[in-house]
């Protein structure tokens, strides 16, 4: 099977994963707040009060798709394809359902709730993860292929 990142190596993926863990880290220890980008987003659009300013949650949700768009320039890492406007807001409004049902976001519960062995979050990300390999089977035994 051909990788959808030819150039990708498991060493990326462990870099990737240790920046992932720092800027989690970082912000816990820097600003006090769990990185959970549903969270962050609702306190940008202002839906929910706090102590993050707007400003810096904008900042921060600006710099995730840039950040993305950077390495993916930079390193030359396949062809960027865009999606279809209706297909971004149902996807959005889908995420935001369920990190409203599941109180947080993956990246909240995912990589900062475990690493702070917060029982909610390891029963969430389980969840995640039973759902996403359950989603996966069920396409690749229906003959979906991408």
């Amino acid at each position: 099977m051909m990788s959808a990142f030819p150039n990708a190596a498991p060493v990326s993926g462990l870099v990737g994963g240790l920046l992932i863990g720092l800027a989690g880290a970082l912000m816990l220890l820097g600003a006090g707040r769990i990185a959970g980008v549903s969270g962050i987003a609702a306190r940008g659009l202002g839906l929910t009060g706090g102590s993050m300013s707007r400003s810096f949650a904008w900042m921060f949700l600006i710099g995730l798709p840039l950040g993305a768009f950077l390495v993916v320039s930079l390193r030359g890492v396949g062809e960027i394809q865009y999606v279809p406007l209706p297909g971004v807001i149902a996807a959005g409004l889908l995420v935001g359902f369920g990190t409203r049902l599941g109180s947080g976001c993956t990246s909240g519960h995912g990589v900062c709730g475990v690493s702070r062995l917060s029982q909610r979050s390891m029963v969430a990300t389980a969840t995640f993860m039973a759902a996403g390999i359950a989603t996966i089977v069920a396409l690749r035994l229906a003959g979906a292929s991408w």
